[in-house]
């Protein structure tokens, strides 16, 4: 479906850097609005961190390797661009295991949510307090999210659709760590709420700074509602829809072509490539899409950018079947269907945040599961369905990418080591017992830290959304189309369209529809 080598031609409307999701969402509009269009992407096929692909040797499943749930895609993008790809919502919001026990969220049984509320921290308190938090951050979500598709307000303008002093000022003015102890009493409740602001961010929950707070904001706000759900066919399916839309409305799309230079008088971009097929060139552009981070622009551009730091460490598992847990009230199909916290109190994230800012892996490192295959079997073969097996995916927070500078393969092992431990630790039976073979009779577990994320998929420093995350209203009072759509790059031709966008972080191809938006404005 894409062709490897060179560009067919020496000049177009728009070239898109990098085939990412976001860069095929901007292709796809462009190309539907008549420009011509080329993506170049350096891998050998498209999508960039939203692919699936069977990780482990002779078994069949298709892994979200990387990427895994789906929040912050608008409606709009898949209708406007006829994309064969759903969602599923998941009932089970999540499961945090807590001495012989555990808290249970259950989005279909507020009932047995208040009973788990009450077992967990001895009264209702902090279950009234949660419903409170969170009708907050639903209504913040129906008024935030359709603005991440229209010119990027102002911070006045944004304030007057949020319409709430108290929200305002909980999420856009003081660190999250305050509200979050003036609501609730409970440490494990805390930290449940918390881990929305610092998956994926090296922070805690007290930076004066706000980025806990910015990252907060785009976990609860997704789809309006702020449901996290699991891609139907995985998050491939979701590139390849993608990539069928961006080739029938006529974009062209080449692999095994990286991007080594561009050059911009403000009105045509030259780029040099180098093809594994062809060699190398250069192809001109009236715009250029970058769908890669503001640090790699800097870099094809040849300017002084600092590297950002990622933070996460991300294990795949394929299991013969899902391990028994300590707490026998749950059943694991129950607890790991939704997002399982490991390690996740307030007092456990600050204090594995303070030893990895000190420079040591934490002791006992804090991370979140899921099990895909509980909502969504078709990842797998019907013979392994059938054989009960199931994927984990879990995503470990608190690990930056300076930690891995001295020994990165033994810091990694003893990195996943110690989490394997923390989940092990909640479990009736050691995860080691459940885990499937691969064809060589290799255990099916895969670990990714920033370093590999970084030299696998590009991304700088291992960073998962480019670069921090800013708040989604416009500091700047340019009306040129870049700053009016949150792109803006500093040269008047080339926008950011990934998650280094104003409004690009996660798997939501905003950025991609925003600078398509501001090249047709332009």
């Amino acid at each position: 479906m894409t062709s490897s080598g060179g560009p067919a031609h020496g000049s177009y409307d728009v070239v898109v850097v990098g085939g990412g999701h976001n860069g095929l969402v901007a292709a796809a509009y462009l190309a539907r609005a008549g420009r011509s269009v080329l993506v170049v992407e350096r891998n050998s096929h498209t999508g960039g961190a939203a692919v699936s692909e069977k990780v482990f040797e002779g078994v069949d499943a298709r892994l979200s390797r990387y990427s895994y749930l789906v929040s912050l895609l608008p409606d709009r993008i898949v209708r406007d661009l006829g994309l064969r790809f759903a969602t599923r919502r998941r009932r089970i919001s999540s499961y945090t295991p807590v001495g012989d026990g555990g808290l249970l969220v259950d989005g279909g049984s507020e009932s047995g949510t208040r009973e788990s509320f009450v077992r967990v921290t001895g009264s209702d308190r902090d279950f009234r307090a949660w419903q409170s938090f969170y009708g907050t951050t639903a209504r913040l979500a129906e008024r935030v999210f359709p603005t991440l598709t229209e010119p990027l307000p102002t911070r006045t303008e944004l304030e007057a659709v949020v319409d709430d002093s108290a929200a305002w000022e909980a999420i856009f003015e003081r660190p999250l760590g305050v509200s979050v102890e003036e609501a609730f009493t409970d440490d494990t409740v805390r930290g449940i709420v918390l881990t929305d602001a610092l998956i994926g961010t090296f922070t805690h929950a007290h930076d004066p700074t706000l980025l806990q707070n910015r990252c907060f904001l785009y976990h609860v706000i997704g789809g309006g509602t702020g449901d996290w759900n699991v891609p139907i066919g995985g998050m491939g399916a979701l590139t390849d829809a993608l990539l069928r839309s961006a080739r029938h409305a006529g974009a062209a799309v080449v692999t095994d072509c990286t991007i080594t230079g561009i050059e911009t008088d403000g009105d045509t971009a030259q780029l040099a490539y180098d093809s594994t097929r062809c060699g190398t060139g250069t192809v001109t552009a009236r715009h250029v899409l970058v769908n890669a981070a503001p640090y790699e622009l800097a870099r094809m551009m040849g300017e002084e950018r600092t590297k950002p730091e990622g933070a996460q460490l991300k294990i795949n598992m394929l299991l013969r079947h899902l391990p028994t847990l300590r707490d026998r009230s749950v059943d694991s199909r129950t607890a790991f269907a939704g997002t399982f916290h490991i390690g996740e109190s307030a007092t456990q994230l600050d204090q594995a945040y303070r030893e990895a800012a000190a420079g040591r892996i934490p002791a006992a490192p804090p991370s979140e599961i899921y099990c895909h295959t509980l909502t969504d079997p078709s990842i797998l073969s019907m013979d392994l369905q059938e054989q009960g097996m199931h994927t984990l995916t879990l995503f470990g927070l608190h690990t930056p990418a300076r930690l891995f500078a001295d020994d990165p393969l033994e810091v990694k092992q003893k990195l996943v080591d110690a989490t394997l431990a923390q989940l092990d630790s909640v479990l009736a039976e050691p995860i080691s017992d459940c885990l499937a073979y691969d064809a060589n009779g290799r255990p099916c577990l895969e670990a990714r830290t920033p370093v590999e994320l970084e030299a696998e998929i590009g991304l700088p420093g291992g960073h998962i959304f480019h670069a921090d995350l800013a708040f989604p209203y416009r500091k700047g009072e340019g009306e040129d189309p870049g700053t009016r759509w949150g792109v803006a790059t500093g040269h008047r031709n080339i926008f950011l369209c990934g998650a280094g966008a104003v409004r690009g972080g996660g798997v939501s191809g905003i950025g991609g529809h925003n600078a398509a938006m501001a090249v047709l404005e332009s």
